[in-house]
């Protein structure tokens, strides 16, 4: 029987001007042979709501500061169960959308667990996500992406 660390998240997906979507290039410490790609976010502080924690988030990973207002709604709850550094975790997790003309990420802002286990990030759009076989997070991010794009632009913050 797994027992699951509970944990609260938010997630962003940073989209530029090419219709491209932010993703980090990761490994789990536990599992080194385990590499995938992820959207900039991660967990929640107690009493943090999902807006706060995805605009102090992407302001650690990326160096783009934005108030929780410019974050706009959630475009996505979920929860996952995944493994991660030894511990099984479930993952209550929210999306916000985030877009851009153009960013020069700015990773100064990483953890010493982020700075272990995040090794690249580069920008993809739904076609490479689509094509690729690569394992990238969440799974169905190409059509996330695609629906997203699809979207008007004031589902989210147009920096």
């Amino acid at each position: 029987m797994t027992v699951f660390h509970p944990r609260r998240a938010a997630r962003v997906l940073l989209v530029d001007a090419s219709g491209r979507v932010l993703l980090f290039a990761g490994i789990d410490p536990a599992r080194p042979g385990h590499r995938y790609w992820f959207t900039p976010g991660g967990g929640l502080t107690p009493g943090e709501s999902p807006a706060a924690g995805a605009a102090r988030e992407l302001a650690e990973e990326t160096g783009l500061r934005l108030t929780q207002a410019e974050l706009g709604r959630s475009v996505r709850s979920e929860t996952i169960e995944f493994p991660f550094d030894g511990v099984w975790y479930r993952q209550e997790q929210e999306f916000f959308v985030v877009r851009v003309p153009t960013w020069e990420v700015d990773t100064a802002g990483f953890d010493a667990i982020e700075r272990a286990s995040v090794i690249g990030h580069r920008w993809w759009s739904a076609a490479e996500l689509a094509g690729t076989a690569e394992r990238c997070y969440p799974t169905d991010l190409a059509d996330l992406l695609t629906q997203v794009l699809a979207a008007a632009p004031a589902s989210g913050s147009s920096c």
